[in-house]
């Protein structure tokens, strides 16, 4: 947290000396894969479970403000926006190799990425880091205490992706979206990846 805070401050402090700065309201959708590197066995009492990723994309949402400062260019664009996503993994009990129920957790977070890119005409590139604070706890993956979760409070990743400028008002923008440090959580023993490589899109409208 004192690191995205401090990285708030010198966008903020260096936003006066830009030649432009607009504000914006930005909705999108998001597609995102969860990580695991095997299909992995754990207990919760004296039955035994084998925990797998779920197959297929999981969907989300989000929606926030941003601002773009420019100078000639290049420009720098903070954001604030609420997110949601999904991670899906199926348990089979490995003792009645009963067919897999699936278990769905819902994170609803805040993101704070920090864009910084070039214009090319209405095109641009950009890339930059991104913050972000779960908010409330998702449930449980399972209803058994000792198989319960264990979530990191705050994560960073970074986004990178083009974007494109129509009429100065209209923004539409494609990122993908990686995790600076894999696996930030746990259940158990075994490390679970709450959060999730991602595609993002968006459209926004700048004043």
């Amino acid at each position: 947290m004192k690191k995205l805070l401090v990285l708030l401050l010198a966008v903020f402090v260096a936003l006066p000396v830009m030649s432009q700065v607009k504000f914006g309201l930005k909705v999108g959708a998001s597609t995102t894969s969860i990580s695991m590197d095997d299909a992995k066995t754990l207990k919760s009492g004296s039955t035994a479970y084998l925990l797998d990723k779920a197959e297929g994309a999981n969907y989300g949402f989000h929606a926030g403000v941003f601002l773009r400062a420019n100078i000639s260019k290049l420009y720098i664009q903070p954001e604030v926006l609420f997110a949601t996503r999904s991670n899906e993994y199926t348990f089979k009990n490995v003792a009645t190799l009963q067919d897999s129920a699936t278990a769905k957790q819902t994170f609803n977070k805040l993101d704070i990425p920090v864009m910084i890119g070039v214009k090319f005409g209405p095109v641009r590139i950009n890339a930059g880091p991104v913050g972000s604070v779960n908010i409330g706890s998702p449930k449980e993956l399972i209803d058994k205490p000792d198989l319960k979760a264990t979530y990191a409070s705050m994560t960073f990743g970074y986004q990178a992706g083009l974007g494109l400028d129509l009429m100065k008002k209209l923004t539409i923008d494609l990122r993908y979206e990686g995790s600076l440090a894999k696996y930030q959580s746990k259940l158990g023993d075994i490390a679970l990846d709450d959060r999730p490589n991602a595609f993002l899109l968006s459209v926004g409208f700048m004043f």
